[in-house]
């Protein structure tokens, strides 16, 4: 009798909170990520979150909500690593536009660059990856510099750099790939750039004992941040393309006991023991780069690879040094799908993975009662080349509905 009056209870706070819905979204397939594919699925949106999701006989769309349709709708896409907002579309660093803030070539240790001071929320590049479906990404320096400076987590929606920052930082970025000595004379070889990083972290290390002694130093804030890593408050997202440079990687984290995050990592396949023994997550280079320089050995199968291995991983956009400067998420990963990666795998990986590594799952990355409701929606399968993104919702909002 008690389990049945909870049930009727249950089912009754159900039909409330439907009929409060002020979206819904129906699709063909409903792809929640978190769990089974839905046949003729709904997802209610309250207040900018999801507040319901179920087959259309189980979840019934209350009278006066606004209804979207489509053949397929999953979660918002998650870019894991990528520099859009801080690089822009016109590839310009002089004049009157500067839309190249990934990269600061005065020195090659700068851990106090914030992100957030350079990244334009309105960026073109920003607008273009939301019509794609990407509604979060991981973004900030990038990789050709020992250190290059802070990361942080954005939706690609608001008007300012306010309201679309959702973590200012989320990470310190680090390179120890051969692009370093092409930005700047010295590092030049992989060692010397190794013991560059790790007398940084050495001296943050010292900075962060004084700090805390009875006579602490002056403030310096690129110790600052790397004493963060050190006490593992932000991760390390570390640009390591080759074996060499991975097993580099994994043995600074080892050394210093912070917080790992593999970037890049085209030769993840020949190192898969040392990563899942490190219990590191890759943020694995975009499917499509380029096979030349460090990742001249990259393998188009290594996302199979991993999710075989069970390693976690997530596929990126990554930085592209040619116009238009960005790539689309959607196709690295269905690029991954023709070279072996499962399609649910292929999802995961640019959804619920990333999101996982980023710390912020439960708010994105699948489609469940009370994460936010980012989603997209498409007409046909993401993974079929015929298919395009048709609208994207962020937070209960329409912010494209131009079928791309």
């Amino acid at each position: 009798m008690r389990n049945g009056l909870l049930g009727v209870l249950i089912a009754a706070l159900a039909v409330v909170h439907a009929s409060a819905a002020d979206l819904a979204v129906r699709g063909q397939v409903v792809r929640p990520v978190a769990g089974p594919a839905i046949a003729d699925g709904v997802i209610l949106v309250e207040d900018g979150k999801i507040v319901a999701v179920g087959p259309s006989a189980e979840v019934p769309i209350p009278a006066g909500a606004r209804v979207l349709e489509a053949a397929v709708v999953t979660p918002g896409l998650v870019d894991v690593r990528t520099v859009v907002g801080l690089a822009g579309i016109y590839n310009s660093s002089q004049g009157q536009v500067q839309d190249q803030d990934q990269l600061e070539d005065s020195d090659p240790v700068q851990p106090e660059l914030r992100a957030i001071d350079a990244y334009d929320a309105v960026e073109p590049l920003v607008l273009w990856s939301r019509s794609l479906g990407v509604t979060t990404i991981h973004t900030g320096h990038g990789p050709g510099a020992i250190v290059s400076g802070q990361t942080l987590i954005a939706k690609t929606r608001g008007e300012t750099v306010e309201e679309s920052v959702i973590r200012p930082v989320a990470a310190l970025a680090a390179d120890l790939g051969p692009s370093v000595s092409r930005n700047f004379e010295s590092p030049g070889t992989r060692a010397k750039g190794a013991a560059v990083l790790r007398e940084a972290l050495v001296a943050a290390g010292v900075y962060r004992a004084k700090r805390d002694g009875e006579n602490p130093p002056d403030r310096d804030l690129g110790l600052e941040t790397l004493a963060a890593v050190l006490d593992g408050e932000i991760p390390l997202v570390l640009t390591a393309h080759t074996a060499t440079d991975i097993a580099t990687a994994l043995r600074l984290a080892d050394e210093f006991g912070f917080r790992l995050w593999l970037d890049g990592a085209a030769e993840a396949y020949r190192m898969v023991e040392p990563i899942r023994e490190a219990g590191v997550p890759v943020l694995l280079h975009a499917t499509m780069l380029r096979a030349v320089g460090e990742a001249r050995n990259l393998s188009l199968g290594t996302a199979r690879t991993l999710a075989e291995a069970g390693i976690p991983f997530a596929i990126q956009t990554g930085f592209e040094s040619y116009v238009p400067k960005a790539r689309v998420l959607l196709y690295e990963a269905q690029a991954a799908v023709h070279a072996g990666l499962s399609d649910d795998d292929a999802l995961t990986a640019i959804t619920l993975s990333p999101a996982r590594i980023l710390g912020i799952d439960d708010r994105v990355g699948s489609l469940e009662v009370g994460k936010d409701a980012d989603l997209v929606l498409f007409d046909g399968d993401p993974f079929e080349y015929v298919s395009h993104v048709c609208t994207v919702v962020i937070e209960g909002n329409v912010v494209s509905d131009v079928c791309r």
